[in-house]
């Protein structure tokens, strides 16, 4: 950038546009806006009126460092702090996934379950399993007022943002966070009405091939599933099977690589019946669907 010429917003998003599409971001624009606003502390919109106002050194400095990690591949979501799933905000960092627009399909169908009466309980109990950044469990307290929700991660880290996300939101009292793999270490006698997850459920071959972007900065543990990607989801059905409640579902992400193979397992649970999988909006299979029969 030359030193000699005045540097305003709408120049200073011009130009990084331009850059981070020459490192390979696949919005650009929206990542230089992001990125602005985060280090001139306004709302993204702000910058819309902005655009001839000359920015100001401490921000001109703050975007540099955050263009400069962006070009070398951090996701803008970890740059900012935050990321938006179901018209919420969610704290995130790198011991979390970025949550992604796929999961907002499980929880439609967790919400509907209930309010359709589909799921009829007194006393209803979710499980989230492998709940990272906490989505799963704080959209579904948040949105089902009678809902106790059990949120378990492997991930110490990962839990405390969880429990973050959940008092920002107002939910932490309905919301019990349990460090454990899987259901290992939530008490025997403990049962749910639905089990959701997003598990790791990427192959040690898909893994190597993934974006940069995922593969060099989002915590390994809560992609890859194993050498075929369905490793970790063939324990949570088996766990699934002796903790869900009769009539209650169980819902799990995946790959739709990996789609066929999640059902063969779960046709040798004779306890499970399957319902169709639960389509993405790129119309990918996304969300397997089992009820306890």
């Amino acid at each position: 950038m030359s030193q000699t010429e005045v540097w305003t917003i709408g120049r200073l998003l011009t130009w990084t546009t331009d850059y981070l599409k020459q490192q390979g971001s696949d919005s650009p624009r929206l990542d230089a806006e992001v990125l602005l606003a985060k280090a001139k502390k306004c709302p993204r919109i702000a910058l819309y009126t902005a655009f001839d106002q000359p920015a100001d050194d401490v921000t001109r400095t703050t975007f540099r460092e955050l263009v400069k990690k962006r070009a070398e591949g951090m996701p803008v979501a970890y740059l900012v702090g935050q990321r938006e799933f179901f018209s919420l905000s969610f704290r995130v960092s790198p011991d979390v996934l970025i949550p992604r627009p796929e999961t907002e399909t499980l929880v439609v169908r967790l919400i509907d379950l209930v309010k359709h009466g589909v799921v009829q309980s007194d006393d209803l109990q979710i499980a989230d399993i492998g709940t990272g950044s906490g989505i799963i469990a704080v959209t579904a307290a948040k949105h089902l007022s009678n809902a106790h929700v059990t949120a378990v991660d492997l991930s110490p880290s990962a839990i405390k943002i969880a429990a973050q996300n959940a008092t920002d939101h107002g939910v932490l009292e309905r919301i019990e966070f349990v460090e454990s793999d899987l259901l290992a270490s939530v008490p025997a006698e403990r049962t749910f009405d639905i089990i959701a997850s997003n598990p790791p459920y990427v192959s040690e071959p898909e893994f190597a091939k993934l974006a940069r972007s995922v593969r060099d900065f989002e915590p390994r543990m809560a992609l890859v599933g194993g050498s075929s990607g369905t490793e970790v989801i063939e324990r949570l059905i088996e766990q699934a099977e002796c903790r869900l409640r009769q009539n209650g579902w169980l819902l799990v992400e995946v790959s739709p690589m990996i789609e066929a193979a999640v059902l063969e397992i779960l046709s040798r649970h004779s306890k499970f019946e399957t319902h169709p999988t639960l389509k993405d909006s790129a119309g990918l299979p996304r969300i397997i669907q089992a009820k306890r029969i």
